[in-house]
């Protein structure tokens, strides 16, 4: 059974380490693991952080608003840092926090070097860096590759030349088809719905070339095969670890290069013309490189839905990604024949080529899972949203519970997305005219978007705006907050033993004090069907019941946890419970 050392990067030290004559962070204050090797080679490694840590997903626009305006910033994070802190988490993961249009809320980068004006500036990034590092807790930053803003320089610069040009050549220009030009290049759908072209308008005034935008409009997608695009992003990784940040999480890191030949998907070609190249490795390697240069403690983390197990490991190879997110869990129903077989073959997979597993139960693009468990369909796909349909929130909420214990106690490391620890559900009845996420509007109001699992958090009161901007703040929050809420606030559940947000701080608190617990290897124990029942580190034990009916514990010395009371010494139906059991 492999096992790693007990986390200890959390402190209480207060000194921030931050350079007030450059703003910069000189001392993070954490354990690097590091011994470095005199002869000159790589540091040696005792243990990576990100094997085994807990790491909170901020949407920084719906955290907390520090001025008032209705929008999330940084400041509000940096005034939160102690509530993180309390909560156990190891790392936080922002979305882009970068200047943009918001087209596609901050997917959509006009320039990677910068903080977007409504968040704050690049000095309030480097105190933020500065105090999370100070309180242990590390930060991993999101990198757009695939496509940029239509506002960012280069795509202007584009618009401005000429077809052929070394700026055009930046991006996938294509003159149409057809006698007059008018047809797309070729027939290539956007994943937010409609076609991936669009046509300008030459300075004339007559039609001119089309772009192409796997995403928005507003979102031109970048030619990978210019060395000018290679050259700027490995800059961009730089820019970014030397202020400080721990780890890059790459947006749709499997879509990032394409065929030259950009054939029409209805020929069915094979490869893929743009999905999980081969030839998107290379970039990955020269990342790698990067990464490496700051002595081995800096993170590549892929945002990759890829089904197929084996190419999905080829990601994890040696000179690579140091890990991604586990989508197929993610999208398991709550069942545990499915969770099972989920949770082994993604162990096999990763142990294959000695990568972390991690676990994710929701994220900042699906429907939160309290919601996802409260319907009859516990299933979940991009594809098939459920809205409209009845949920069960005290059904979804009991699962909830279950499932953030179980993943906790899952070798490898595990995500968490901001309101996961207050058991929020998903809002679906957000009024048509408030809504912003570009799949709404291209879709014509058929997919709902993801706008439901962004609304901003409860944070303290009875009434919106629940402390999410400042009392008094003459704007409301940028979506709105049902008033339901009110018993979901921080301020509510603290304190409350049988509130989420307590049951996440003492499996998290226990997580990092186990040294059973994080990264390794775990062992089914037998079990009714569907109960999922293992042990890790031969002490510790978790048993899951996801069966109708009430069960007996297993012999066990303590229970150190459970996700709701024992029933006469029986676990419950939808209920998990973590024991101490004798060697």
């Amino acid at each position: 059974m492999t096992t790693v050392q007990e986390n200890t990067l959390h402190d209480t030290d207060t000194d921030t380490g931050l350079d007030t004559d450059t703003g910069l962070d000189t001392d993070t204050g954490l354990d690097t693991d590091t011994d470095t090797d005199t002869d000159g080679g790589a540091p040696a490694r005792a243990e990576a952080w990100w094997r085994s840590a807990t790491i909170y997903q901020v949407y920084t626009r719906s955290f907390a608003d520090s001025n008032g305006d209705g929008i999330g910033d940084l400041p509000g994070v940096r005034a939160k840092l102690p509530y993180l802190a309390a909560l156990g988490v190891d790392a936080l993961w922002f979305n882009p926090w970068y200047p943009s249009p918001m087209a596609d809320a901050g997917y959509d980068i006009a320039d990677y070097r910068d903080i977007e004006p409504a968040f704050g500036t690049l000095a309030d990034a480097d105190a933020l860096i500065a105090e999370a590092h100070a309180r242990g807790i590390r930060i991993i930053v999101d990198i757009v590759p695939n496509h940029c803003s239509d506002r960012h320089r280069w795509f202007l610069q584009a618009v401005d030349s000429e077809p052929g040009s070394r700026e055009r050549s930046r991006f996938w220009f294509r003159p149409g088809r057809g006698q007059d030009g008018s047809q797309p290049p070729n027939d290539w759908q956007s994943i937010f719905g409609g076609p991936a072209w669009t046509r300008l308008t030459a300075s004339d005034g007559t039609p001119g070339e089309w772009y192409l935008h796997l995403f928005a409009p507003e979102q031109p997608d970048l030619n990978w095969s210019s060395p000018d695009v290679r050259e700027e992003f490995q800059d961009v990784l730089r820019f970014w670890f030397d202020r400080g940040a721990d780890g890059i999480r790459i947006d749709s890191a499997a879509l990032v290069t394409k065929d030259p030949d950009l054939p029409d998907l209805s020929s069915n070609p094979d490869p893929h013309p743009y999905e999980d190249r081969d030839d998107v490795h290379e970039i990955y390697r020269a990342w790698r490189a990067v990464a490496e240069s700051y002595g081995g403690d800096r993170a590549l983390i892929g945002e990759l839905w890829i089904p197929d197990a084996d190419r999905f490991a080829r990601y994890f190879r040696a000179d690579e990604l140091h890990s991604a997110f586990n989508f197929p869990y993610l999208c398991s129903a709550w069942d545990a024949a499915q969770l099972r077989s989920v949770i082994e073959e993604t162990l096999a997979v990763h142990a294959r080529v000695g990568a972390p597993a991690t676990w994710v139960l929701s994220n900042h693009d699906v429907d939160r899972h309290v919601s996802r468990y409260g319907r009859s369909d516990t299933s979940f796909g991009l594809d098939r949203r459920e809205h409209g349909r009845p949920v069960d929130v005290g059904l979804g909420t009991r699962r909830a519970r279950a499932a953030a214990m179980l993943t906790f106690a899952l070798p490898g490391a595990a995500y968490v997305y901001q309101g996961d620890e207050l058991g929020l559900w998903e809002v679906e009845n957000i009024p048509a005219d408030l809504r912003q996420d570009p799949i709404w509007r291209r879709t014509g109001g058929s997919d709902p978007g993801r706008d439901g699992c962004r609304v901003p958090l409860p944070w303290s009161g009875a009434a919106p705006p629940f402390g999410f901007s400042p009392d008094g703040a003459p704007a409301d929050p940028w979506l709105p907050q049902p008033p339901a809420w009110s018993g979901l606030t921080v301020q509510a559940e603290d304190g409350d033993p049988r509130s989420m947000l307590e049951l996440y701080r003492a499996a998290l608190r226990i997580r990092r004090q186990d040294p059973s617990l994080g990264d390794g290897t775990l062992t089914w124990m037998p079990n009714r069907e569907s109960v999922l029942d293992f042990v890790r580190d031969g002490r510790f034990r978790c048993v899951a019941n996801l069966s109708p009916t009430d069960i007996p514990l297993p012999p066990h010395e303590d229970v150190l946890l459970q996700s709701t009371d024992l029933a006469n010494g029986l676990l419950p139906s939808d209920a998990t419970v973590w024991l101490r059991v004798a060697d």
